[in-house]
């Protein structure tokens, strides 16, 4: 006797592969029948809609040719597309062209063609959502092996994004009155700023007046060689961002609205820490490190900790991180506390999405460039993404960076809605030091040092900001202070200067 328990249960797994996939046969039918009466039927769907979203494939094949047709400017009707489909054979095992009659009589009417588009494409956004699940599962039991958990983690969810942003969503026009009303808005924003900044200050007087500030969805891209302080001006950005987040929050009496995440490949979150530390201390990293610091220095390095530990500013030192674990670890952050900033260091550290394997690492760098302009316009914030220059600069004279010094240069370029170069001519001058055993005299000596010391006190504590690139605005040299103890950035007092 079989009992209750005894029989084969239809749930689970097994329910799942008895089901039959998402598909609406008779809206396919009824839009072909709509599209072969009235052509004009077509551009109800024709943004949303391609022949690989319909689940019979002669169907999608018909659609297609019916689609190449109207946008060659062709009429598309049983007649004039009765030769096309009988050399093709595309009708042979659905009937031949009496299917085409069958479609006919299915058409309800055209003005429904863009609701039968839609259940076509719900259906298939449907079925690729249980394909993605599927892989999610068999991945799971063992399929891909080299795959650990929390990389199939990511992978799935970079499935998941690629369906919601590349298939999932339809676009329209934007009327110009709607683009003009948020063009005046900005506009007025920095009207009644004090200092004209539109977006997200940085900190720096000179480099706001140039871009009105860090505005949601652009890419920036600040690269450098060695030693020259990228990470120290990313970090004096995104510590101006978060305070300014916060005396914003202050003023109005409630949290701050936003955040600012940095993603630091290179260093540890403890490192980074003591740099803003020793920065808005101004109690030396080298010497923190050592322990040789006195008492009133140690207090005021625990009273400044205890103030920047309210700025909303989150560190992950999480090492070559992916393109899709940082997409997911900030749409979590601004779903819970809000984004406002991105700070990547650096992106050359950075591996592409889960699964994907680049043929180059010119395509790689390029996959993660796309990547995270793709991050700022999904988020509407504004990306910093350092970059490292390659050796080329070493060989110059002048050893200014150029848009042509980047690594893997032409996607970081293309992508980027601003490109700045950090650059400081003391640190290459101090290379440059006259040493006694090259001359021949000691007057020689002399001279060479004291040419060298005027070419240093000309230089000492400055850095360049180059602006080479800026999509929306102008370009050109931001000079600032740099003050190599504490590794800070600041505006240069040009009038004392003077």
């Amino acid at each position: 006797m079989t009992t209750q328990t005894d029989k084969p249960k239809e749930d689970g797994l097994l329910g799942l592969t008895l089901r039959q996939p998402p598909a609406n046969i008779e809206a396919e039918q009824a839009l072909l029948g709509a599209l072969l009466t009235n052509n004009r039927a077509y551009d109800r769907v024709s943004d949303f809609l391609a022949g690989e979203h319909f689940a019979n494939r002669v169907n999608g094949q018909l659609y297609a040719a019916i689609a190449r047709r109207i946008e060659n400017g062709q009429l598309a009707d049983p007649v004039t597309m009765r030769a096309e489909l009988e050399n093709s054979g595309m009708l042979d095992n659905v009937g031949g062209m009496a299917y085409l009659a069958k479609l006919l009589t299915s058409m309800v009417g055209i003005i429904n063609a863009g609701d039968y588009g839609r259940a076509i494409h719900d259906a298939w956004i449907r079925r690729q959502l249980i394909e993605i699940g599927e892989n999610v599962v068999n991945s799971a039991f063992g399929a891909t092996g080299d795959l650990s958990g929390p990389d199939q983690i990511e992978a799935g969810e970079e499935a998941l994004f690629k369906l919601a942003t590349e298939k999932g969503k339809e676009g329209d026009f934007v009327a110009f009155n709607k683009a003009l009303t948020g063009a005046i808005n900005v506009a007025a924003l920095a009207f009644q700023s004090e200092g004209h900044v539109t977006g997200l200050t940085s900190g720096l007087r000179d480099l706001d007046k140039k871009t009105g500030g860090l505005h949601p969805s652009d890419l920036l891209i600040l690269a450098g060689r060695p030693a020259m302080g990228k990470t120290a001006l990313a970090t004096k950005i995104a510590f101006s961002a978060a305070r300014s987040l916060m005396d914003d929050a202050e003023e109005k009496g409630g949290k701050p609205n936003g955040s600012v995440a940095i993603f630091s490949l290179e260093m540890s979150a403890e490192q980074l820490a003591t740099r803003i530390l020793s920065e808005q201390a101004e109690v030396s990293g080298e010497r923190i490190r050592r322990g040789d610091i006195g008492q009133k220095e140690f207090d005021r390095f625990v009273r400044v900790s205890h103030e920047l530990s309210r700025l909303p500013l989150l560190i992950d030192d999480t090492p070559a991180i992916s393109l899709s674990a940082m997409r997911t670890r900030c749409r979590r952050l601004k779903r819970t506390q809000g984004l406002s900033l991105i700070v990547v260091d650096y992106l050359q550290l950075m591996r592409p999405s889960v699964g994907t394997r680049p043929e180059s690492r010119v395509l790689e760098i390029s996959m993660i460039t796309q990547g995270l302009k793709a991050i700022a316009k999904e988020l509407e914030v504004p990306v910093i993404a350092l970059s490292q220059l390659s050796r080329q600069v070493e060989s110059r004279e002048d050893k200014r960076p150029m848009l042509s010094d980047l690594r893997e240069s032409g996607s970081i370029e293309q992508d980027a809605d601003a490109v700045m170069f950090v650059y400081r001519d003391e640190y290459y001058l101090q290379q440059r030091m006259p040493k006694e055993t090259a001359y021949d005299s000691m007057d020689k000596y002399a001279v060479a040092m004291d040419e060298w010391q005027r070419k240093m006190g000309l230089v000492h504590n400055k850095a360049e900001l180059i602006l080479e690139k800026q999509r929306h605005g102008p370009t050109g040299t931001i000079n600032l202070f740099f003050e190599g103890e504490y590794t800070r950035f600041a505006d240069l007092d040009n009038i004392h200067e003077q």
